[in-house]
């Protein structure tokens, strides 16, 4: 039985992998917003669309097709703040192909980003390439942003039949009996042994961060798309929460230990206290960054390894790019399995260290 369980757990792993190499696969045949309907196969238009796939959209794009160059999939909510708030769905933008109006005033997406133009669709570039118009304040529910809201929804769901599970039988069952190991995971190896005898006061928060990058991370390996901790500023904001909780949560002696450094000669309190300034900020700093890198990167590669399947067909044939292309890609993604949980263990754990120092009495 034993062995069936393994083999069950493996073709489980081997097939959710093979689903997530084959959607990044057909996404190549994209156009990414070549008009004309032409297939990627240059170096350059590869780099452009892996880049293209690693932003944020207005849109929910499942797939394009390469021949007519029709994207499938529906648009999303625009609002926008410019001289009171403007709503309008992504569809007017034409994938960033038209000039969208709302109240007298004209909008044109430039680069993933909103800017105010004319009915011509101007833009008034600098020297570097970058528009010059006025750029509203953008609320508009992305991509990224739907896939949070789905995110929040799933742990919803999670937690709630967990609860649910726990009223009716000690013993959990089913998804609850999945979830229970990790909860006390989190609780007995991260939370306790860093944060000490406080640690149930901030569970809330670190159990709602490690799910929350987990199922992100999870859900950005399958062929919808989502590419949520790998957005600069979900990880800012993240690190954001984490910073001001260790701040608030401070003892007197975090502070002096900060400002005053007990036990050493006074000239070196003052050497010692700007250098401690800035490590309290560089802690955040280290979280938002680690996250964005690691998952930014596991993206790219996996994409960088399909696109071997276009690169290397020339060289060495379709069947022989394509077979190596899916065997490299499939290795890495089972490695991007592994990265998903531990950049939420690594990120949870950090936090309940740095709360640890924080709250952590004089003895």
């Amino acid at each position: 039985m034993n062995i069936f369980k393994k083999i069950r757990k493996a073709s489980i792993l081997f097939f959710f992998s093979l689903t997530v190499a084959f959607g990044y696969a057909n996404s190549f045949s994209d156009t990414a917003g070549n008009v004309q309907g032409n297939p990627i196969d240059t170096n350059e238009e590869i780099r452009d669309y892996i880049s293209h796939h690693l932003q944020d959209s207005h849109d929910f794009t499942l797939f394009t097709n390469g021949k007519t160059g029709k994207h499938v999939g529906f648009p999303l909510p625009v609002i926008i703040f410019d001289e009171g708030f403007k709503f309008f769905m992504s569809s007017k933008f034409h994938h960033g192909t038209a000039v969208a109006e709302s109240g007298g005033s004209y909008y044109k997406i430039y680069h993933g980003k909103i800017y105010k133009t004319n009915a011509q669709g101007d833009l008034t570039l600098d020297a570097h390439e970058h528009p010059t118009n006025k750029r509203p304040l953008d609320l508009s529910i992305t991509k990224s942003v739907l896939g949070m809201l789905l995110v929040g929804l799933i742990m919803i769901l999670l937690f709630s039949s967990l609860a649910k599970g726990y009223k009716k039988n000690a013993v959990p069952t089913g998804l609850s009996g999945i979830l229970e190991p990790l909860v006390l995971y989190v609780r007995d190896e991260i939370a306790a042994p860093n944060i000490g005898p406080k640690y149930r006061k901030y569970m809330g928060f670190l159990l709602t961060v490690f799910f929350f990058i987990w199922i992100s991370n999870l859900l950005g390996l399958t062929p919808l798309g989502f590419n949520i901790t790998g957005q600069i500023a979900v990880t800012v904001c993240l690190a954001l929460f984490t910073f001001i909780i260790v701040q608030f949560s401070g003892n007197k002696e975090y502070w002096k230990h900060i400002f005053w450094m007990p036990g050493v000669p006074v000239p070196m309190k003052i050497i010692l206290m700007p250098i401690e300034i800035l490590g309290m900020l560089t802690k955040p700093f280290s979280l938002l960054i680690r996250l964005f890198a690691n998952i930014t990167a596991g993206h790219f590669v996996v994409m960088s390894l399909i696109a071997l399947t276009i690169t290397m067909k020339a060289a060495f044939g379709p069947i022989a790019a394509t077979g190596t292309s899916l065997i490299l890609s499939l290795f890495i993604t089972v490695i991007e399995l592994l990265v998903a949980f531990l950049q939420a263990f690594i990120f949870t754990m950090l936090s309940a260290l740095f709360i640890g120092m924080a709250v952590e009495e004089h003895h």
